[in-house]
């Protein structure tokens, strides 16, 4: 028997084994379909790396103890962890890194505004998610979760859809602020070499997608990196600055120096979970929880619906597989996001574009947090993908997901107008967080005016209250004498 023969069963039985432990063709998908997807998801939300240790980068100590380079590595390393974590133990096609918004609250709110040091402020981050984590194990979240409409459920995706749509548009420099509240480009009009690569991308993918080419969002992504290359190469563009509308986004397209690079860990351990109490009293350490939690526990419902509507993985009522496994490893990841000094980490809704590229499982998100572990190393490389390439895959999945708004039944008001606000706040409120809570408690006051009180679920009715006092924290804050 020769060496081939005597490999092949032990290759095919790993490739069943992996089959079975994902439950890959049971739902419908492929190896191949898996790796493109976690591939895609990666490089939908490398721009982490190097947007975390921009914005925590204004926080660190002034002792160069913490570094740039120390928080894009462990910004990796926590969320290929955690990453890896969600796709063994929830089988689920979802990824996790540091939250943006969250690790601007550490910056600016924490840190520059409170007087709290890196490590305090990290410090509140891990009891956010030590809070969070204690909510699920006694099945509040889940149950929570489970409290919510199905029409709710679908206008958080569609809200979603339009929320990472606004976001990629936004990082790629298509939508700015300027002389009206945003704006098309500069001064209404599309300007610049960055921006023709992110026409060119985000095209190649809607023709790609047409004509039903399987790979349609990596090729494109890869195809506009390529351009994007060229043109740095023959250009030397610049960063975008009031200076320099035309110039490249949070990264420029191309390699310095090596493409290996040694990762320093200097932010793991950088956490000080009790001095934010005695620096600031126990009252404010608590609204300050209190308003990360909220923000957090419900980003990842709203992400993990709108990833589980991507990719058809909803029950009947809405809800994906194994809730409760899913929403422990995101708690977690909140606390090894606080320990590891690299912000809250939290689901990522930019899954959904490893979704559309046919990722159905954890397969998917083994791949994306590998990857994550490996660009520890490959930072250079991981920067060399610009802004403008990467958001054309934003933009394309909040098409995907606009198409569920037909589920809502426009014609029932109790039902269309808390969709609507819930889908109107999240791009325009620039919250995935405030949509949902507005959409919450303009459904239950629409139910008590119509006499139907009893038809909204408990938890929805505390939840609801939960977010008015979550609109209110400032005035709560001055009348506390806590702001």
């Amino acid at each position: 028997m020769s060496t081939q023969e005597k490999t092949a069963p032990s290759h095919g039985g790993f490739i069943r084994s992996l089959d079975s432990f994902f439950q890959i063709s049971g739902r419908g998908s492929t190896i191949g379909r898996e790796i493109r997807g976690g591939i895609v998801t990666f490089f939908a939300m490398a721009y982490i790396l190097v947007v975390n240790p921009a914005i925590l980068g204004n926080a660190v100590p002034e002792d160069g103890s913490i570094t740039p380079q120390g928080i894009a590595a462990g910004t990796a390393l926590v969320a290929g962890t955690m990453t890896i974590l969600m796709g063994i133990v929830a089988n689920y096609p979802l990824a996790l890194a540091a939250g943006l918004g969250l690790n601007a609250v550490v910056a600016f709110t924490l840190v520059l505004s409170s007087g709290l040091s890196y490590g305090e402020a990290m410090g509140v981050i891990a009891w956010e998610g030590i809070l969070i984590f204690l909510l699920v194990l006694t099945g509040f979240r889940e149950a929570v979760f489970r409290a919510v409409p199905s029409a709710l459920k679908t206008a958080i995706t569609v809200g979603l859809g339009l929320f990472v749509a606004l976001i990629g548009l936004v990082n790629a420099g298509i939508v700015r602020t300027g002389a009206t509240p945003v704006q098309f480009g500069i001064s209404g009009s599309l300007d610049g070499w960055p921006a023709l690569v992110f026409v060119f991308g985000l095209f190649l993918m809607f023709v790609l997608y047409v004509r039903h080419v399987k790979g349609a969002v990596l090729i494109s992504i890869v195809s506009a990196t390529v351009l994007a290359a060229i043109v740095q190469a023959t250009t030397h563009l610049d960063r975008i600055s009031q200076t320099n509308p035309t110039g490249w986004g949070q990264t420029i397209p191309e390699l310095r120096g090596s493409p290996i690079a040694i990762p320093v860990f200097d932010t793991l351990g950088k956490v000080d979970l009790f001095g934010g109490f005695s620096k600031l009293g126990v009252v404010s350490v608590i609204l300050l929880v209190f308003s990360l939690m909220l923000a957090d526990f419900f980003d990842t419902m709203g992400t993990m619906v709108a990833v589980g509507a991507e990719g058809q993985l909803l029950d009947e009522e809405g809800n994906p597989p194994k809730t409760r496994q899913i929403l422990i490893i995101d708690s977690l990841a909140a606390v090894a996001g606080g320990v590891g000094g690299v912000s809250s980490n939290t689901s990522y809704v930019e899954s959904a574009s490893g979704v559309a590229e046919g990722a159905r499982t954890g397969l998917a998100s083994v791949v994306t947090g590998f990857l994550f572990l490996l660009s520890t190393f490959l930072a250079p490389l991981v920067e060399l993908v610009p802004t403008e390439a990467a958001s054309t895959a934003l933009v394309f999945v909040g098409f995907l997901m606009m198409t569920q708004v037909t589920d809502i039944d426009w014609k029932a008001p109790e039902i269309a107008i808390p969709s609507f606000m819930t889908i109107a706040l999240m791009p325009f409120g620039y919250s995935v967080s405030v949509g949902i809570g507005v959409g919450f408690v303009v459904y239950a006051l629409i139910q008590l005016v119509m006499g139907q009180a009893r038809k909204v679920h408990p938890l929805m009715w505390v939840v609801s209250g939960l977010f008015v006092v979550y609109f209110l924290l400032g005035p709560i804050q001055r009348l506390l004498g806590v702001g």
